[in-house]
Formats: C-alpha cells, structure tokens, sequence
C-alpha cells in the first residue's frame, strides 16, 4: 500500500472529505508510524555506516538520524591515504564515568576499546585514537515517512498496522463513537501483534536453532 492508497483508505473508511480533515491525514499516519516505529524492532529500520575517527581527539560525530546503536566495530586504520583492514574489533559499550576513569587523560592514546553516548551528536571513545580508525557503526533510525517517500517496508509489507493505527488516530480527532474507535484500536492492537512477531521473533531465530514453531497436539 502506498501513500496515495492509504490516504483514500482513510476518507473512505471515515466517510470525511472535509478540507480540514484531509489536511491532517499526513499527522494521523505519522503518528502512527511513530508508534510502529518505537514498538517493533525491524531489520528495515537498521541502518550501516562508516566513518574516521580522529587522531588525539577521543570524540566522534552521529550521524544525523542516528536514535540507538546495535554495534560499533573497528574494521582498520588509516595511514597517509593508506588504508590497513583488520579483523573486526568491536567496540563494548560503557558509561561516560567509566571511560573518563579508565582513560583520565586524552593523552590515553591506542585502538578505542570502548564508547558510550556522550550526546545527542556525538560517541565518546577510550582510549584516545591514536591513529584514524575506521569505524562501522549499525545503529536504528526512523525510516522515512511513508507521507514523505510514497511508499515504505510497513505500508508494502504489513499495511494493515499502518491502516488501522491511522484510523485510529483520524477517528479521534473527528471525535468518533467511542465503541468504533474501541475497535479500531483492537484491530491495531492485534496487527502490531503480528509485525512484533516478524520483527521480535521470527527475524531474530532461525530453525537450526531453534526448531521451528509447533503447535501442542492433543
């Protein structure tokens, strides 16, 4: 489902194609998607980058839609245009305090060991860099907005969730009968249900491991 397709969904399903309304769709299926979002752990919400750090410096800029990291790993290091590959080292993830303890100086130089979020903008690393490393961070972002982009993983994959969680919120801002916005909600409820499944479970086993799913016989 793309955008255009949920967006007739939603005037059709209400029966509303005042003005106004219409012009709040974009708000109805963004609050939605952020709740989509914050709930379910996807692998279509992951995303890859690599980066430098910077010799004598002990910090190193997010990326601008950065929200929480998976892993970060040192993968080499840079030498005069030279780059130098080395096993994947990953990095572990320790509090400012402990970092600013273990390497009290930035004169703490050496391979970064450890990182923790200094801010919104930035990682703090320990040990000093003393070279420029080579970083790769996999860390989950907001997708874009299905509003924004036409189409996006949930509309193409599970547009019900995406459907219903608009619905909702469409309903409640034409302040709806209480018992339809009930089950609008249920119905919402009972998708996200099934995304946390794939997302949660399914994506996160596989049946050399774990066997796959069985249901009790009686």
């Amino acid at each position: 489902m793309n955008y255009t397709q949920l967006q007739q969904a939603i005037i059709q399903y209400t029966e509303n194609t005042e003005p106004t309304f219409i012009s709040n769709i974009p708000n109805f299926v963004i609050d939605a998607e952020n709740i989509i979002n914050n709930t379910a752990q996807l692998p279509a919400f992951r995303k890859n980058v690599t980066g430098e750090t910077t010799i004598d410096f002990p910090y190193v800029d997010l990326p601008s839609d950065f929200l929480s990291v998976f892993s970060i790993a040192v993968t080499g290091y840079d030498t005069s245009g030279t780059i130098t590959s080395l096993p994947y080292d990953y990095l572990l993830q320790k509090d400012v305090n402990y970092i600013r303890e273990a390497f009290p100086t930035t004169t703490s130089y050496g391979q970064p060991k450890y990182y923790s979020i200094f801010s919104n903008t930035a990682l703090l690393v320990g040990p000093t860099p003393d070279k420029c490393y080579t970083l790769e961070m996999h860390y989950y972002a907001y997708p874009a907005s299905i509003t924004v982009a036409g189409t996006s993983w949930v509309g193409d994959n599970f547009p019900s969730v995406l459907l219903w969680g608009s619905l909702v919120n469409a309903y409640i801002y034409s302040k709806g009968e209480a018992d339809l916005i009930q089950t609008y909600q249920s119905k919402f409820q009972e998708a996200m249900d099934k995304l946390k499944m794939m997302g949660d479970g399914k994506d996160r086993q596989d049946n050399y491991r774990t066997t796959q799913v069985r249901d009790q016989v009686v």
